[in-house]
């Protein structure tokens, strides 16, 4: 028997209540798309299109290959992270006198 256990808080889900979150993160590196030539006429620039896809230092390097995460949660943490996705520190709010 599978036990899930909520990533963020620890508490046990059990298996007779009704909702369990999964987070999927992907990460990956983004690259912009190749510069295609406007005509595929003039085949000297589709020539340095591949070649330019072929060079060296178009391999990725070591850090940018993909990697996956997953996360169960608990329906509140659920709401938490999406109130909250990237966890960065709120902002300070000002606080006005009702003068």
């Amino acid at each position: 028997m599978i036990k899930y256990v909520c990533d963020m808080c620890g508490k046990p889900l059990l298996e007779n209540e009704d909702v369990r979150y999964v987070v999927r993160i992907d990460v990956y590196a983004a690259r912009d798309a190749y510069d295609y030539p406007e005509s595929y006429d003039d085949m000297d620039a589709v020539d340095d299109m591949f070649d330019a896809m072929d060079a060296p230092e178009a391999a990725p390097a070591e850090d940018e290959s993909y990697t996956t995460f997953r996360f169960d949660l608990c329906p509140e943490c659920h709401t938490r992270y999406l109130e909250d996705p990237l966890a960065m520190p709120r902002k300070r709010r000002i606080g006005f006198s009702d003068n």
